[in-house]
């Protein structure tokens, strides 16, 4: 193999022969380590498939010839699959295919091998680690491991005879949801005793003795005291699943995102089983398909996304230094509405600390405590709570209408009503009873943070907190510098949204932050050229090719008017040339309309004429509309120092609006479809960073 990764972390395949208790010969241990700890998991590059194939070589040619072969990862990890840091070193379609049926060639070893072959998956599966356990004969997996296949997330496929196993082993439909739906469904893992029963693995067992457990049952398959049975795959359920898959790729990328409509090729291939000629078939569509997606612009994307959500995300540009940070023992929480509730659950489920939330009157109060109860409780009937921590969060979490209760807590959030006035007398009313250390912080959406803190006593506690909306799934939090924040504060925050399992970014006090303005200034344009007299239908299907996760009328929905509505109205009264207020929107608040649709595809009848106007746009006009209006917003805050740069821009873009990785967030898009240019006069990113060198 000619192509070499140049900073590869090489996963060395180390191996040891075992003598195990009532068996004859000897079982060829291979371990995979690249001599890191779980933090820096395995996975293949170059070196680590020849280190995989010459531990083979060694296997094959030991004397006498070992009874079985079993591959198994370093402590908590198996392997997490290809190395993509070296991607940048694959500039040809030809490496791309070197890389590809290199892996192939190797992991086909396991499958071919005339010696029983065992995977014992500790650990974390994922990618190409997954597609080595599915080569192997037999598995066994820990109830603390996971699986998946993140390729099609990414914008690849699974490229190393995963998308011809899986279908093969646990049947078309359930390949379709792990290959497919998980990935598109942000990255979902599948955990390891729902993976047996999948039948990706044969037997499950606890971590504590997992490898020697996994021996112990080895022993059994070899002598026949253990039947491995695996159910028949149904050959006819093929066309419906692979149409189900579709319509998923269709629903979640507009059918803009080239790995996931090539993954379902390649799942539709696999109908011809993995026997011979047709396995070998299946592999080398894999290898076209790695060749094509691996030297593409949507790759290069997806992993400047990749490296902006693990590792730009996890270091704040222009946080303070974190031991700044305060110690947070109790919270206190204002508001006990859907999102206040919301809010509180997620402390008391991370921070492990008391909070109590305040609301004017005992009902709401009542009501928003029995709904962060409750919540605890359904997560401890589906096994993710145990009875003694349910019992120790639920009783950290209480209500009160006096703010008093505040008199020691660390940390106040407010999630009131979006009204300044409400907001200010709520933070002079918390100020008069808690200590002079104790951060303030509003969930605001679009009001500003420095106005909302200039009538306290202590202006430099305040923060803003922007979290969005389900606050449990969407991992990013805005974190909002007022004018006198001080770097206590700021650290403190950004600390509180680690704890909390958020992605933080820090924004300046500027209207709506960067999220919601992007998406007003966005969904701006669709309403207006709705307004002009286009129809909602083609209105909404002119970002398809963006393959954005909603289209514009879906995000009106998910948002909600009235929200929508407060923002554009804040933003117009900010910038009233760029931002409009439609009468649409307005009317369909004053309605109580959730969504423009009575059912899907057809507008809402008391809706009716919110597309009267005599200057209809094409599809065409509308999504330039659009995009040009992104770009020129996004230069404009750029320049205000809304952020630190537009990476964050990004970032926030993937994290709180859930932008799909092979777009690049937002600023890559721009740039590739010439937008940034024709509109700014220059580049968002350099040329090469999220896309082909020149």
């Amino acid at each position: 193999m000619t192509a070499v990764f140049e900073n590869e972390v090489v996963t060395t395949a180390r191996v040891r022969y075992l003598r195990v208790p009532g068996l004859a010969g000897e079982i060829a241990l291979v371990t995979l380590d690249n001599g890191h700890d779980h933090t820096r998991p395995s996975t293949f590059g170059p070196g680590g498939l020849a280190s995989l194939d010459a531990a083979l070589d060694e296997i094959a040619a030991h004397t006498p010839a070992p009874t079985a072969i079993a591959v198994t990862g370093k402590p908590f990890v198996f392997a997490v699959g290809a190395d993509l840091s070296g991607v940048p070193a694959i500039t040809s379609a030809a490496d791309a295919r070197e890389i590809a049926e290199t892996g192939h060639r190797v992991f086909r070893r396991l499958k071919d091998s005339t010696i029983p072959t065992f995977a014992f998956v500790n650990g974390a599966a994922l990618g190409g680690g997954l597609e080595l356990a599915l080569h192997c004969h037999h598995r066994t997996i820990a109830t603390t491991a996971v699986v998946a296949f993140p390729e099609v997330f990414l914008g690849l496929v699974p490229g190393w005879g995963g998308t011809q196993l899986l279908p093969d082993l646990i049947g078309i439909d359930p390949a379709v949801t792990v290959v497919v739906e998980n990935a598109l469904a942000q990255n979902t893992v599948t955990p390891g005793p729902k993976a047996a029963r999948l039948g990706i693995a044969d037997a499950v067992f606890e971590p504590a003795d997992f490898l020697e457990r996994s021996l112990e049952w080895a022993v059994g398959v070899l002598g026949g005291s253990v039947a491995v049975s695996r159910p028949e795959v149904d050959r006819w359920a093929w066309d419906a699943a692979i149409e189900r898959a579709r319509g998923i790729v269709a629903a979640r990328t507009r059918n803009a995102s080239p790995g996931a409509l090539r993954a379902v090729e390649l799942l539709d291939l696999a109908r011809h089983g993995v026997d011979g000629e047709a396995f070998t078939s299946g592999t080398a569509a894999e290898d076209q398909a790695l060749a094509d997606l691996l030297t593409s612009d949507e790759l290069r994307a997806s992993l400047y996304a990749f490296d902006l959500v693990n590792k730009r995300a996890k270091r704040p540009a222009g946080a303070p230094d974190r031991s700044l940070a305060r110690e947070v023992t109790k919270v206190g929480v204002v508001g006990a509405g859907l999102m206040a509730s919301q809010l509180a659950l997620l402390a008391v489920r991370r921070l492990e600390v008391p909070v109590v939330l305040t609301d004017v009157d005992q009902a709401r109060v009542d009501k928003g405590v029995a709904y962060v109860h409750g919540e605890l409780a359904k997560l401890a009937q589906r096994g993710r709570l145990s009875a003694d921590r349910l019992n120790r969060l639920t009783g950290l979490v209480s209500g009160a209408l006096d703010k008093a209760a505040f008199a020691d807590a660390d940390l106040v959030i407010e999630a009131v009503f979006e009204e300044m006035s409400v907001k200010q007398q709520v933070f002079a009313e918390v100020e008069a009873v808690v200590s002079p250390e104790c951060v303030l912080a509003t969930n605001t959406s679009a009001l500003s943070v420095t106005e909302m803190a200039s009538k306290l006593e202590d202006p430099e506690r305040v923060v803003g907190l922007h979290f969005f909306n389900p606050v449990a799934v969407l991992p990013l939090l805005e974190v909002v510098r007022a004018e006198h924040t001080d770097d206590a504060t700021l650290a403190t925050a950004l600390a509180v949204g680690k704890a909390l399992g958020k992605s933080c970014v820090l924004v300046a006090d500027a209207p709506a932050f960067v999220v919601n303005r992007l998406l007003t200034r966005f969904l701006g344009e669709i309403t207006s050229a709705v307004e002009q007299g286009t129809p909602v239908a083609v209105a909404d299907r002119a970002l398809d090719p963006l393959g954005l996760p909603m289209t514009p009328f879906e995000l009106l929905t998910l948002v909600g008017p009235p929200v929508a509505l407060h923002v554009a109205e804040r933003m117009h009264e900010a910038f009233p040339d760029r931002f409009a207020v439609g009468e649409g929107l307005r009317r369909m608040v004053e309605l109580g309309k959730t969504s423009v649709y009575s059912e899907p595809g057809v507008v809402d009848p008391d809706l009716a004429g919110i597309d009267a106007g005599d200057s209809p746009l094409t599809e065409e006009q509308v999504r330039e509309r659009a995009v040009t209006a992104v770009a020129q917003e996004i230069r404009l805050m750029l320049d205000e120092g809304v952020v630190q740069a537009v990476q964050d821009v990004d970032l926030c873009m993937l994290l709180g609006a859930g932008w799909p990785f092979w777009l690049g967030g937002i600023s890559a898009y721009l740039d590739r479809a010439g937008v940034s240019e024709r509109v700014t006069g220059s580049r968002f990113l350099p040329r090469g960073v999220a896309g082909l060198p020149a």
